[in-house]
Parts: structure tokens; sequence; C-alpha cells
């Protein structure tokens, strides 16, 4: 919803700063990787301090993609390596929400953490599945960013239940949104 209403409108924006940057995309792709992935190490520990790690993930994962194409370093395989680290970080931060929850020994919490990675993957699979059968896909409520929005939201107020009922349902409902995109887009 966020990427369909904005998608590169930031790109203009951020041009100067992203010409400024000479290092490759794919570093910055790495990068925010990493700074997600210190934040799923320190969520169960430091819910806060984990969720301003999630934003500055947030902030390298909207660079990497400016950088790419304002100075003309776009590639597939940066695409793919960008998406590939996107579904890892993905994995880490709902696999951080579930520990947490374990720590508070609060099982719902951990099922529902778990369940919702499997729809945040279910929603990225159908939508590379339709564009592999030639269908665009970006359609839904709950893509990543509202998923990287929302859990940085859960890190910070501590909302982590009411925010992990709110990701289960959107993914889910995304899913069945893109599978009947698909499904009318293919008749």
């Amino acid at each position: 919803m966020i990427s369909a209403r904005l998608g590169h409108s930031l790109d203009r924006t951020l041009a100067p700063l992203a010409k400024l940057i000479s290092i490759s995309p794919n570093i910055l792709s790495v990068a925010g990787f990493a700074v997600t992935l210190g934040a799923a190490l320190v969520i169960p520990f430091s819910a806060g301090s984990g969720g301003v790690l999630i934003i500055a993930g947030g902030v390298f994962d909207l660079l990497d993609g400016v950088v790419a194409r304002t100075n003309g370093k776009e590639t597939r395989f940066g695409a793919l390596l960008d998406s590939t680290l996107d579904r890892f970080a993905d994995a880490a931060l709902f696999m951080a929400v579930a520990w947490l929850f374990l720590r508070q020994n609060d099982l719902g919490g951990v099922l529902l953490s778990l369940t919702s990675l499997v729809g945040a993957f279910l929603t990225s699979y159908v939508r590379a599945r339709a564009e592999g059968l030639g269908i665009g896909c970006n359609v839904g409520l709950m893509e990543r960013p509202e998923r990287i929005v929302l859990l940085a939201i859960a890190c910070v107020s501590g909302w982590f239940f009411p925010v992990i009922i709110v990701l289960f349902v959107l993914s889910y409902i995304t899913v069945v949104q893109r599978v009947v995109h698909v499904y009318r887009n293919s008749r």
C-alpha cells in the first residue's frame, strides 16, 4: 500500500543525496540487512533499541534503490540480492518477536509471530510467482514497508500483541487479495 502510493516518488527528493553516495547499492543493501539483523538480536532484550535499529535499517533499504536508480546502477542481480536480504531480514525480525514472546511465556504471541512470518513470505511469494507468470501483482494491504513500520511501532510502543495480530490478519488478507488479482488477470 505504501509502495503503491509512494512508488519512486522519493527518488527526486533524495536524488541529490543519492548522487553523493558513490558506493554500490549492493553494499547499502548488505549494510541495511546487517543493521536489521542487529535489531533482531536486540529486540528480545531491549525492544525500544531494536525499534530504532529497524528504522535505521529501513533508511538503508530505502537508499539502496534510490542510489541504484539515480546513479544508473540498477542490475538484475542487485534486485535479487535486495529482495533475498529483505526476506532474511523479515524472518529475523519475526523470529525476534517470537523470541520476545517466548521470554514472556506467551505461547500465543510466539504462534502468531511465526504464522505472521509465513504470511509475510506468502505475500512475497505470490507476488514473485505472479510476476513470473507475467502478471503485475503490486496489490494488497500489507507489503514490506507496512510490516517494517508496524514492527518498529511495536518495538517503540511495546504494543507487540495488538501489532502482531494486525500483521497476521492483514498479511493473510493480502495473500488472498493477490491470488484473486492473479485469478482475475489470468482469465
